[in-house]
């Protein structure tokens, strides 16, 4: 009997060690960017009279429905596309932009910034260590997966901005000019072995492959040429293929999706798709095998216009062997934008900016179920989801 109370006290003490030793679990997050500078007036973007600050909503994903449990008041923006905002490999920090600021010399207009912040993730509660300048209409961000470099697209000025990194800490390392200022770059990534970063072109209707080597970022010879207006982009986990968005010129078209494949030397463009009137947005989910994406579908025109319609869409693509394949679609709410995925692939986020919510949906691989809304201060225009 005394054997084996030492043996019992002995297996209670490893198991409380254990315990003490074991990583705490945490949930997956979302980071959605709200401008509080723009709201729709009749299918114009409209300063307010009297504006809510821009701020970022750290999102908790864990549990029936998602809540958001941090919020921090800094400069975001509507314009570009919802890639605004990334989140570190490792989750220590985030990174968002801001494309957009109030005129100082007119209240009901903006005009472009530059402003990259930097949040730490880790601080309790989260909060903004750093500002940098990036470049004028610093819109879409990405960050390596070493976590030690980070570009930023410059829509109003033609370039990318280099920044190393090193821990949370950002450092300037130059600018990419892409030859001509009027290229309006919007969304970048990076390919999982980091040689490689695509950026979307969507003042010229081009995607550019750049050659990365260290801190060194150059134009490659290749660009590719997906449609009109190639705005968002994505790329899958395993580097296999690229899926981008082309919005178009806003006059009611059926716009399209392109699928890259960057297995390919060099890569190209191997399918595309029509989706219906201004694709805002794409997310890939984490298995690769689908991409949502964000139809506009004349949410945001007036109301007397022919192109005018009551509600947005989501829209589920299958990414095959080289081909983009229709799963569902849903209702969304008006002027949505950016979309993310949960780490199982089975909820779906979606922002709606005049409702200012993030739209929740499931996803059972074959339709899509709402499942209620996330209220956020100011219209929802960037979005980043954590990889667990």
């Amino acid at each position: 009997m005394h054997r084996f109370d030492i043996r019992r006290v002995g297996i209670l003490a490893a198991v409380s060690a254990a315990l003490t030793l074991a990583p705490e679990a945490r949930a997956q997050i979302a980071i959605s960017a709200n401008d509080g500078k723009g709201v729709l007036i009749d299918g114009v973007n409209t300063v307010p009279d009297s504006p809510v600050a821009d701020n970022v909503a750290i999102i908790d994903l864990a549990g029936k429905q998602p809540k958001i449990i941090a919020e921090i008041d800094m400069p975001t923006s509507l314009v570009g596309p919802p890639q605004s905002v990334a989140i570190a490999p490792d989750r220590s920090f985030a990174l968002v932009s801001a494309a957009t600021r109030i005129d100082a010399a007119d209240k009901k207009k903006t005009a472009p910034e530059s402003k990259l912040s930097v949040i730490d993730l880790k601080a309790k509660p989260p909060a903004v260590i750093a500002t940098h300048e990036a470049g004028a209409g610093a819109s879409g961000i990405a960050i390596n997966n070493t976590g030690t470099l980070a570009l930023v697209a410059n829509r109003v000025e033609g370039t990318v901005s280099i920044f190393t990194i090193a821990g949370n800490k950002l450092a300037p390392a130059g600018k990419l000019d892409l030859g001509n200022p009027k290229s309006g770059p919007s969304a970048v990534a990076f390919t999982p072995d980091g040689k490689r970063a695509l950026v979307t072109r969507d003042g010229d209707h081009k995607v550019s492959v750049l050659d990365v080597d260290g801190t060194k970022v150059v134009l490659s010879k290749r660009d590719i040429h997906a449609g009109l207006k190639p705005y968002p982009l994505e790329i899958t986990r395993d580097g296999a293929y690229a899926v981008i968005s082309n919005i178009g010129m806003g006059g009611g078209d059926s716009d399209t999706i392109s699928l890259i494949d960057l297995k390919l030397n060099p890569p190209r463009v191997v399918d595309t798709v029509g989706v219906g009137p201004t694709p805002e947005s794409i997310g890939i989910s984490p298995n690769g095998r689908y991409v949502a994406v964000t139809v506009m579908n004349g949410s945001n025109k007036p109301k007397a216009s022919p192109l005018h319609n009551p509600n947005g869409l989501v829209s589920i693509y299958r990414i095959g062997k080289g081909k983009l394949s229709k799963v569902t679609e849903a209702k969304a709410g008006t002027w949505c934008q950016g979309a993310g995925w949960s780490k199982d692939s089975k909820t779906i986020l979606v922002q709606c900016m005049v409702e200012q919510a993030i739209l929740v949906y499931a996803f059972n691989g074959k339709s899509l179920t709402p499942k209620g809304s996330v209220k956020v201060k100011g219209g929802p225009g960037g979005l980043a989801v954590s990889r667990d």
